[in-house]
């Protein structure tokens, strides 16, 4: 990375996902807000960029990953220690850690026993993801709302406007809701005569092609393999409404107003759901379970195909093509 110019710089670790990044959006545009002259640069996944770029808060993105959604070992920073580092990754030493050896003149992070030099709020396991983080900055002066989450419309065409998607995969096998279950849900829309298209991850094909079989989808309608950003954003800000599990694209819908229908388990939609909004409906029945389970979790087993179908018929009706929607 290089160094840059004369501007200072704020340094944000979020080296996760497009949900975990989409979560972050309001502090991110806090950090934008409270230091106009500095250079933002965001630590994240380098396939995140896009996204990054989307959010008209970040600068420059420094890739940053590590396997299992852990701390990186390193970042590939050079230059002038940040001005400012803040620590929108996790709460403990790890990532104040890999701040700190960046030497910043300083470093905004969540108080932790073993890091006991930063003065910073408690962590509450319990607290929603976009309010945690602006619960952190605002500890700190910074003024943040964590309902300034909404992306511009983007300048791709939607390869399926006004479809209904469904994707059914999620980053653990636990919050992955039943392939024959998302196909039923499939077959009653078509038979109403919508348009259903599946999307999936680079490395859920095989499950895209199960559910696709299953539902006799053409394969103009199957998105397999990790649809590029401009696309997967396109087809999202233009779909009648968005069908998942607790993962990337209900983010990416919520961040581009298109209703949606998620489904919840393990972990409940108090921590990772939707915003409070007619147009977005979370199904949760509960008991919360164990997240890195190898098998669907049972609370999200008692979420039925019919349960899914009675929420999408109470959705509100799809926007006018080109309409902004209402915050």
């Amino acid at each position: 990375m290089p160094a840059g110019g004369t501007r200072p710089r704020v340094l944000v670790l979020r080296a996760l996902g497009l949900g975990d990044l989409l979560a972050g959006v309001p502090a991110l545009r806090a950090l934008r807000r409270a230091f106009p002259g500095h250079e933002l640069v965001l630590a994240a996944p380098s396939a995140l960029a896009p996204v990054a770029e989307a959010t008209g808060a970040v600068d420059r993105l420094l890739p940053a990953s590590a396997p299992g959604r852990a701390v990186p070992s390193a970042l590939d920073w050079t230059g002038t220690p940040p001005d400012l580092a803040v620590d929108l990754h996790g709460n403990g030493p790890p990532s104040h850690l890999l701040l700190a050896r960046l030497r910043p003149r300083r470093l905004l992070a969540f108080a932790h026993p073993g890091t006991p030099e930063i003065d910073g709020p408690p962590w509450y396991p319990e607290e929603h993801e976009r309010d945690r983080w602006c619960r952190l900055l605002r500890w700190y002066g910074i003024d943040a709302d964590p309902a300034d989450l909404l992306l511009p419309r983007p300048a791709a065409t939607s390869p399926a406007p006004g479809a209904v998607i469904l994707h059914p995969g999620a980053g653990a096998p636990a919050r992955c809701w039943p392939v024959e279950r998302y196909a039923a849900v499939a077959d009653a829309l078509r038979a109403r005569g919508l348009r259903v298209v599946v999307t999936g991850g680079p490395d859920e094909g095989d499950l895209v092609a199960r559910l696709a079989k299953q539902a006799g989808l053409p394969d103009t309608d199957v998105l397999a393999g990790g649809v590029p950003y401009d696309r997967l954003s396109a087809l999202v800000a233009d779909a009648r409404a968005v069908v998942s599990g607790d993962t990337g694209i209900a983010h990416l819908a919520v961040a581009h107003a298109t209703p949606t229908v998620t489904l919840f388990g393990p972990v409940p939609p108090s921590r990772w759901g939707p915003p409070s909004h007619p147009r977005h409906l979370a199904l949760w029945y509960g008991p919360e379970g164990d997240p890195h389970a190898r098998r669907t979790d049972p609370a999200l087993l008692r979420i039925t195909p019919a349960d899914v179908l009675d929420a999408l018929a109470r959705l509100p009706g799809p926007r006018p093509p080109g309409e902004e929607p209402a915050p």
